[in-house]
């Protein structure tokens, strides 16, 4: 009976190998995804299952597949790494001997079976160092170097540097508890010293294997992850620049030395670094024969070793070594050379984006210094980062008008991305070089534009006022002396390429603030902007542009505001610009009507917009249609963007010192406010509109946005609408509820219900939405996520009633987590206005019980923190109640879940009700809470969590 239930076993195992063959194959080879999928979700379950110890050896049987075999090696890897307290202690030296067989024989097999084998194997020694596998890597190196297996010495070897790679590498990737990260790291630490002669030896060697050289740099750069001292890495260090001039080893060793030497803890080893500045300069004729060769990928490995020992170390140079400046400075203008590589970037180069990180450090360090020190090394590298500047202007230039052509899109936007980097960099530039860096560039610019015997490209105009422009946008150039100057340079500019055009619009947009300190020279410049807006190519430029000067200097644009507008509405009608353009162009004409008088805002709104109100009035009478909605939104958002900067309550704005005042003045000119004259004008068309586009959200939401942005722009100016707005919107909601009209009440409520006089419209506005809203509710709650979530950001700026504790119970069982958190924080923000004694039965009979629901895997995960925060405050306000609630709620069996006891939910309960003060424990608690009821527990998923 014992032989046929043993016989009975294996074929049961048998079995199940011949599965996972069928599954595998399944896997790779099934072209059916339904297959490929079913397949791969049997075998994941089957990796975690008891039976993979004993499947996952047949399975790297030789006569195996590589793919069944990858399997296998895979296997076992996850049981170790996931699963190691399922091994006994008894079991750990044959499970090492079976895997040190294991690799032995893949040695000279398959590389991705090999490596996963290694992977194992290092996360068997991560679990046992220090103390059931003390010396685990000097044991792997006496292993591998002892002759036996048939296997010859080099594929040992490989082997050997496989595993000792991907040691460090498993353990950066580790779930091992924090206590013991700290004890394997400092065992791997102890173990450098039985690696780092063993690579050394190989590395040195001249009849090494180039396969082997290079798996020692890896080893090398897997090792130095885990903050080996650089001094004792330093000798191979410098071995790794002996392997530089080999083609095959170039790209590893370059890895390894970077690593090496990033390290933060390498900043200690100042000598060490020190020793290291010779080597990289030795590289400059290496470097120099990569680019007239244009070896673009050694050019880059280059330079990134010379930029990371420059941009980590710096430092240390100046502050511990100054008698070593002068190296430094050497390796400072092999930088520079590589910042100023020859050829455009990306089509030519790569390498000099990776310098600009180490200017703004370089000067960062040197600045941070105090003053007596910081002058000394000012005058020793003001001139480099002069120099600094005319390489990035030039590499900022474009190439020729054909060759720009040639190159595709991504190149452009690379180039264009590129070019911002440099524009920042500049930024930091003038930190250090102050106004002299400005004068410098008008200088430059000045003899370009005046000197008539030389020729000038486009290009190199366009870069210098580039570096105007990146300098202008972003620092107070106000008290600039070169200034007005370059404004009357512009004019001069032979404007006749297109991105030029758009440099000199950025330009001038950068300095629109210095205009309006000196709107004497506006004249200068407004037409060129004016008449580039006639330019579809210039459209995002000159709009910008208009914008900017618009809003900065609107109180001295009165002279200018005929012209501005008619060209404005010439462009607009003529349709030259996109849609955001089109909206930007609106706001700047609200900025420019703001500082009007009342009676030229109406003239001019009322030439503005009539065309598009009988545009509107046109496209009311149509039958709805995909094309007339699109052109009634635009319209209407023609109108939102023109409201959301027309605020003529900012003209009394300015106090004496200039600066604005903290809250808005009362407008100076009595009467209604421009914008509700022309809102009260069109208010019946725009009734009209929605009577026939009331089921369309994008309309409906377009006409809110009308009256949102007014309501935002104006305040209290808008108090004549509210009446009228009001009775809309409850009109609106009332036939087709939607979330629009919602966050327009919220707005609404917000300004003006404080106020008596418009306390009875907003009220009844507020009891209507509400009402709607609960029967809605009745009748599926679920179909209309989004207007649930803009009610409850309603309803936590108003006072509650009973009903609304009812939708936010209802709300917590929503599979939509953005209303979920929503409901969440109105019941955060009221909870003491729902402690009364009626409440009591309602959130007895269902908040708790959603509340327990959703944590017990009715609700997303990423919802606890939520459902924590909410528990956390009826602990808070009303405890005595909730310990009463909980009680009830968890009694049923298998509620919230059948996967936890009754004994586990009352420690559940227990918990919750111990912690008063301590949220974010409140938040662990639940969260284990709710891995329990999951299953998950225990998981992978769980340390994740």
């Amino acid at each position: 009976g014992e032989r046929k239930g043993s016989e009975a076993q294996s074929m049961d195992f048998f079995s199940l190998c011949c599965l996972k063959s069928t599954a595998l194959h399944q896997l790779y080879y099934d072209p059916n995804i339904e297959n490929k999928n079913l397949a791969q979700k049997w075998l994941m379950q089957a990796q975690v299952s008891p039976q993979a110890w004993q499947f996952c050896w047949a399975l790297l049987s030789p006569d195996k597949v590589p793919e069944i075999q990858y399997f296998g090696a895979s296997a076992l890897h996850t049981k170790i790494s996931r699963y190691w307290s399922d091994i006994p202690t008894d079991q750990y030296e044959s499970l090492k001997s079976q895997l040190f067989s294991q690799i032995a024989c893949f040695s000279s097999g398959s590389k991705m079976v090999l490596t996963r084998l290694c992977v194992a194997l290092a996360s068997l020694a991560l679990n046992t160092m220090p103390e059931a596998w003390p010396g685990a890597v000097a044991e792997m190196v006496r292993v591998f170097q002892e002759e036996g297996g048939g296997v010859d010495g080099r594929a040992r070897c490989l082997a050997l540097l496989e595993l000792l790679t991907v040691l460090p590498e498993e353990f950066q990737t580790s779930r091992l508890p924090q206590y013991r990260k700290g004890q394997v790291r400092g065992a791997l630490g102890r173990e450098w010293g039985s690696v780092c002669p063993l690579l050394q030896q190989l590395l040195r060697r001249t009849d090494s294997p180039g396969a082997v050289k290079a798996r020692v740099l890896r080893c090398l750069s897997s090792w130095v992850l885990l903050d080996v001292p650089l001094s004792e890495s330093e000798g191979l260090v410098h071995d790794c620049f002996s392997a530089l001039p080999d083609p095959e080893l170039f790209d590893t060793a370059v890895e390894a030395i970077v690593n090496a030497i990033s390290q933060p803890d390498s900043q200690r080893y100042v000598n060490t670094l020190l020793k290291l500045v010779p080597q990289v300069l030795a590289l400059q004729e290496q470097l120099q024969e990569a680019v007239q060769n244009g070896d673009m990928e050694t050019c880059h490995g280059i330079c990134r070793i010379a930029v990371t020992l420059g941009e980590n170390h710096s430092r240390c140079a100046f502050v511990y070594q100054v008698d070593h400046w002068q190296s430094f400075l050497a390796l400072v203008n092999m930088i520079m050379f590589c910042t100023g590589i020859p050829g455009h970037y990306p089509v030519n180069e790569t390498t000099s984006s990776l310098t600009l990180t180490f200017w703004y450090t370089l000067q960062d360090e040197i600045m941070s210094f105090e003053s007596d020190k910081q002058s000394v090394y000012l005058q020793v590298y003001r001139p480099v980062y002069f120099q600094l500047v005319d390489v990035l202007l030039h590499k900022a230039q474009f190439p020729s008008d054909q060759e720009y052509a040639s190159w595709s899109s991504d190149e452009k936007e690379q180039f264009r991305i590129y070019r911002v980097d440099i524009s920042d960099t500049l930024m930091y530039v003038y930190e250090m070089l102050g106004s002299e860096l400005l004068s410098n560039l008008y200088d430059k610019l000045g003899r370009l534009l005046t000197n008539a015997d030389q020729p000038t490209s486009w290009q190199h105009t366009e870069a210098l006022l580039y570096g105007f422009q990146s300098i202008a946008e972003t620092i107070d150039v106000n008290y600039s002396d070169v200034i007005p100057g370059l404004i009357g340079l512009i004019p001069r500019i032979n404007i006749n390429n297109v991105q030029l055009a758009d440099t000199v619009m950025f330009t001038i947009g950068a300095l629109a603030e210095w205009l309006a300190d000196h709107p004497v020279m506006l004249s200068s410049v407004l037409p060129l902007v004016l008449q580039a807006l006639g330019n579809p190519d210039l459209s995002v430029s000159s709009v910008s542009t208009l914008k900017k000067i618009c809003r900065e200097c609107k109180y001295d644009l009165p002279p200018f505001a005929t012209n501005i507008v008619a060209v404005s509405q010439e462009v607009l009608i003529k349709q030259i610009h996109k849609t955001s353009q089109c909206m930007w162009l609106m706001q700047a004409l609200g900025f420019l009507l703001s500082a009007l008088p009342v009676e030229d805002i109406l003239r001019n709104l009322h030439s503005l917009i009539t065309p598009y109100i009988q545009q509107l009035e046109k496209l009311a009478d149509e039958t709805p249609n995909p094309s007339n909605k699109l052109a009634i939104i635009h319209i209407l958002g023609l109108l939102s963007n023109l409201f959301t900067t027309l605020d003529i309550s900012k003209q009394d704005d300015e106090s004496a010192d200039g600066s604005a005042p903290p809250v808005k003045t009362v407008p100076p000119t009595p009467g209604p406010n421009p914008v509700v004259v022309v809102l009260q004008q069109v208010f019946a068309l725009i009734q009209t509109v929605l009577s026939k586009w009331l089921n369309d959200s994008q309309v409906v939401e377009a006409v809110c946005a009308i009256f949102e942005k007014s309501v935002k722009t104006l305040l209290h100016d808008f108090a004549p609408m509210v009446s009228q707005l009001s009775e809309m919107l409850g009109q609106m909601y009332s036939t087709i509820p939607q979330a629009s009209a919602l966050d327009l009440t919220r707005q609404m409520v917000h300004i003006f219900a404080s106020e008596t006089d418009h306390f009875p419209p907003i009220k009844a506005l507020f009891e209507l939405v509400t009402s709607v809203t609960l029967s809605i509710f009745q009748q599926g709650p679920r179909d209309h996520p989004d207007i649930v979530d803009s009610f409850m950001q309603l309803q936590a700026q108003v006072s509650f009633c009973l009903a609304l504790s009812l939708v936010g119970v209802l709300s917590l069982k929503f599979p939509e987590a953005p209303t979920v958190k929503s409901t969440c924080l109105f019941f955060v923000s009221s909870m003491l206005t729902l402690i009364c004694s009626f409440y009591t039965y309602l959130l007895n009979d269902h908040l708790s019980l959603n509340l327990l629901d959703g944590i017990g895997g009715g609700a997303s995960r990423s919802l606890m923190d939520q459902f924590a925060e909410v528990l956390f405050c009826l602990n808070k306000h009303c405890f005595s109640l909730l310990a009463v609630w909980l009680k009830e709620a968890l009694q049923p069996p298998g509620f919230p879940s059948t996967r936890v006891t009754a004994e586990q939910k009352d420690n559940f309960s227990q918990q919750i009700l111990r912690e008063r003060v301590n949220k974010r424990r409140v938040k662990d608690i639940v969260k284990e809470f709710t891995l329990l009821c999951r299953g998950l527990h225990g998981t992978e998923y769980a340390a994740e969590y």
